[in-house]
This record gives structure tokens, sequence and C-alpha cells, in this order.
């Protein structure tokens, strides 16, 4: 278990923080059980930061035409759509809900070529209505497969995540095992997937991400 290269500057920040205020309450109040108590809910506060933005090595070999979940989570959505943000076509949209408590790394959920990466400003609704996939602020990434097949991908913006970190860059090719960004606190990822995929998970099901096995995509 590591640390996620973005959460490093924020831990060192908070940790810098919380030394300063500990240190100005001691001085000010001298009081042995405020300063204590002060102590203890900042290790606890600290604790949890460094828990959520913890990230541990993960290695998936799969099949090229497997879809493999891009984050932990549950699947909240599964269902035909049409995607009218970037395909304008109808996809089986695939959902998963990050609580705060899940990793928040994502993964490329299947080797290719990057056709498109973009973000979206829009609102903070919560990650696990409807709306959000449309309205919140997102980044979509299009994958081109090896068999000429795409997968759309989205990264949303909930209540309380406020930074969506996207690492794909049109033309640049992505590899299962690699991680295609992050989103800080809770928030979800969409699937939009071919209408012939088969769906191999089902709705509240808890996914690992670059571990869970989401769907197969048909031969062309």
């Amino acid at each position: 278990m590591k640390i996620h290269k973005e959460g490093r500057s924020f831990l060192l920040m908070l940790f810098l923080a919380l030394i300063v205020i500990n240190g100005l309450i001691y001085l000010i109040f001298n009081s042995v059980i405020l300063t204590t108590t002060t102590i203890v809910v900042s290790l606890g506060f600290f604790s949890f930061f460094t828990y959520f933005f913890r990230i541990s090595e993960r290695t998936h070999i799969a099949d090229d035409n497997y879809i493999v979940a891009p984050a932990d989570g549950k699947i909240v959505v599964i269902e035909p759509t049409e995607e009218n943000g970037l395909l304008h076509e109808k996809r089986i949209q695939v959902s998963i809900f990050m609580s705060p408590f899940n990793m928040h790394a994502n993964w490329y959920p299947i080797a290719g070529k990057i056709l498109h990466s973009s973000h979206q400003k829009g609102r903070y609704m919560a990650a696990y209505l409807p709306k959000s996939s449309t309205e919140n602020e997102r980044s979509t990434v299009l994958i081109e497969t090896p068999n000429k097949q795409t997968v759309l991908v989205r990264q949303v913006a909930g209540a309380l995540a406020r930074r969506i970190v996207t690492y794909a860059k049109e033309g640049d090719i992505c590899h299962r095992n690699e991680q295609m960004g992050f989103i800080k606190f809770g928030s979800r990822v969409d699937l939009y997937l071919p209408l012939d995929a088969e769906i191999l998970v089902d709705i509240d099901d808890e996914t690992v991400g670059n571990e869970t096995i989401i769907a197969k995509l048909k031969h062309n």
C-alpha cells in the first residue's frame, strides 16, 4: 500500500497546517486537555486523508475483448442509453459509484488508442443521481480497441469531488494495468459500451478497479 502521487503534496501541506494549528492552540490556551483533544482529532483527520489517497499495485491479465472495472465502487446503472455528449448514439451505460472510502484511482478499462480526451465544467450534484452523468463536472475519454471498437469512459465529479485528474491525451496508446486518472472524494465513473457487449455484472455488485470483469466485447 502506497500514497498516490495525487495526494502527496496535499498530505504534506495538511501535515504542516495541523502542526501549526496544534502549536498555536497549545501556546494560546496552555491547556493539556484541549491540546490533547486537538492532537487526537488532528491524527484522525490526517489518517482519513492518508487512507483516502492510498494506492495498491494491481496487475490484471485479460483478453483484449474484456472490459475491466476502471474503479473501485458499486454498480449503480446498467441500461441502454443515448450518449449525446460525444458519440450521439445508443450505448449500454454501466456506472460505478465510488464512496469516499473507496480507492479513487481510475484505470483504463481496455487497451487501445485514445481518440478523444476532454474536460467539461458542470454542477456538483450527488454522483449517484442519473443527471450527474450529463450535468456534473466530468472528463470524457474515448478509446479505440485493437478490434476497432470504441469504449467511452467518463469520470464524473460528485457533491464532494472538486477535482478530476485525467492523464489520457488524444493520440496516446493506453495499456492494461495503466492508470487513467484520479477523482478526489465521492464520485462515479461511467462506461458506454457497444450495444452487443455481453455484460458480466449486475446492479449493486461491488467492483475492484483493474480486477473486476465488467463486460466482454463481441468480435467484429
